[in-house]
């Protein structure tokens, strides 16, 4: 069966950055593409980055271009979002997500991780 498990996740202050990374198994993870989404409290989820499955081709939602970095590693079976000058907005559950296709939108995916919580204070 398969199963994401995201960890990172935690409090950091304005201006500051953390690593995410999802671990995967029970699936042939370099057959999947991955993807970043997150919600916050009152919010729909929304897309924040994916990769395609060999990490050749990325895409980040405007909001977070050029502050965060998505990878892969296919060794590993592990998918990482760095997240370098957070602010407040970016405070939410990230959750990572395994799909057949490189996309940005969260029906596109097949598997999903429990979420990890990141809280930027300012």
């Amino acid at each position: 069966q398969a199963q994401l498990v995201e960890s990172g996740g935690g409090l950091v202050q304005a201006g500051g950055s953390l690593r995410l990374s999802c671990a995967a198994s029970g699936l042939t993870f370099s057959t999947y593409a991955m993807g970043w989404f997150r919600q916050a409290p009152g919010k729909e989820r929304e897309f924040v980055a994916a990769i395609s499955r060999g990490g050749a081709s990325t895409y980040y939602a405007d909001s977070v271009k050029g502050r965060f970095t998505i990878s892969r590693d296919n060794t590993k079976n592990t998918v990482y979002l760095q997240m370098n000058s957070l602010n407040v907005e970016d405070t939410a559950v990230y959750y990572c997500a395994a799909g057949f296709y490189t996309m940005t939108i969260s029906t596109a995916y097949q598997y999903w991780g429990q979420g990890t919580q990141v809280t930027v204070s300012s």
